[in-house]
């Protein structure tokens, strides 16, 4: 049988006042570094270490077009820039920042990243695992580039560390563009991301 690595991404709007609406509901783009980190599994190569080939952060991005709906991807296109644009301070986020693997070489400097908590992340078929990322009221709000409010309209999901160095290195695997959000802090934003192997 002929298995194709896929993804979905849905985006839920949650108000303060308890109200919902489902924003955004398609597929993604599983990138090539996806075809890395997995090859470095099956030739057990690279870390010896199991989770350190989970799927494990995000990035969120403010500049995201379509020709990045495309597997050749290695980077968002726009990602904040460091943690406080995830947390503002005061979010429950739990962030990272880390060297990542881009286009084959290790990035000179660091990026931010959202950690997906393990309890977030969960199988939901035969082959299918969705990962809940939540940010919450208080994240990533009040964003700006250029003087301008700053609208967050890409994502990036990322395996943690295949390579097994010390500090983590991770390397984006799958990428969507999604319609532009402008986050404040009357709503939380739920991304119900299911990859399906």
């Amino acid at each position: 049988m002929d298995r194709k690595i896929k993804g979905h991404l849905a985006i839920e709007k949650l108000n303060n006042d308890g109200t919902s609406e489902f924003i955004f509901d398609e597929d993604n783009v599983i990138v090539s570094g996806m075809g890395v980190g997995l090859s470095y599994l099956f030739a057990g190569s690279g870390s010896d270490t199991i989770l350190d080939f989970k799927l494990d952060r995000i990035q969120l991005g403010v500049s995201g077009h379509d020709d990045l709906q495309d597997s050749s991807t290695y980077q968002l296109s726009g990602a904040l820039s460091s943690v406080n644009e995830y947390t503002g301070g005061s979010s429950n986020l739990i962030t990272s920042e880390n060297n990542v693997i881009e286009n084959g070489s290790l990035s000179v400097d660091t990026s931010a990243f959202s950690l997906v908590p393990h309890n977030k992340i969960a199988k939901v078929g035969p082959t299918s695992v969705r990962y809940i990322i939540v940010i919450d009221s208080e994240s990533c709000n009040g964003l700006e580039r250029d003087g301008a409010d700053a609208a967050l309209n890409e994502i990036g999901l990322f395996m943690k560390n295949y390579t097994g160095y010390n500090a983590d290195r991770p390397i984006l695997v799958a990428y969507r563009k999604f319609t532009n959000i402008i986050k404040t802090s009357d709503f939380s934003l739920i991304f119900y991301w299911t990859i399906s192997f």
